[in-house]
């Protein structure tokens, strides 16, 4: 798999993503969870949503149980925790691993793309990676860089579409 472009994945309502529908758009990719001390991030990632996505940017969530349990429910129970709580519009992804044998590809590839510290494993929930128009990945941001520290890396990726 060379690009972005190249991953088809499963939404939460059960239907199929082919990424190749996002070409030409900046994303930013997240592993998400319901119960993480980070979960008030959903709301700067809706907001990020909010301001940009006229421009050209989708924030996609993919929910992930590996680290802590922090997100045991459904995909239902999920979506409607992130809607509920934060308002989440954006994408949301059925629920993966990103780490270990069952990891899902999109995620291989991603951390293959851009590693981690130490190691290229996901280390914990909101990883992000913020992925260019052309279906590379721009950057890799820790679970601590909230989502209004990006704002400047989108706004040069939307620059450059």
């Amino acid at each position: 798999m060379s690009t972005i472009y190249d991953f088809t994945v499963e939404r939460m309502d059960g239907t199929t993503q082919e990424f190749s529908d996002y070409k030409g758009k900046v994303l930013l990719i997240v592993n998400t969870a319901s119960k993480c001390g980070f979960t008030p991030q959903f709301e700067g990632l809706e907001s990020l949503y909010q301001q940009y996505k006229d421009q050209g940017l989708v924030v996609i969530g993919f929910p992930c149980n590996q680290f802590g349990s922090q997100d045991p429910g459904s995909n239902d129970e999920i979506g409607a925790f992130c809607q509920k709580n934060y308002g989440v519009s954006f994408s949301m992804m059925a629920k993966v691993d990103v780490n270990g044998e069952g990891a899902h590809p999109i995620y291989e590839w991603l951390k293959e793309q851009k590693g981690g510290v130490l190691t290229n494993g996901i280390k914990w929930n909101f990883t992000k990676f913020l992925i260019g128009s052309n279906g590379q990945v721009i950057d890799r941001y820790a679970p601590t860089t909230k989502p209004e520290a990006i704002k400047n890396d989108i706004d040069q990726a939307l620059a450059n579409k």
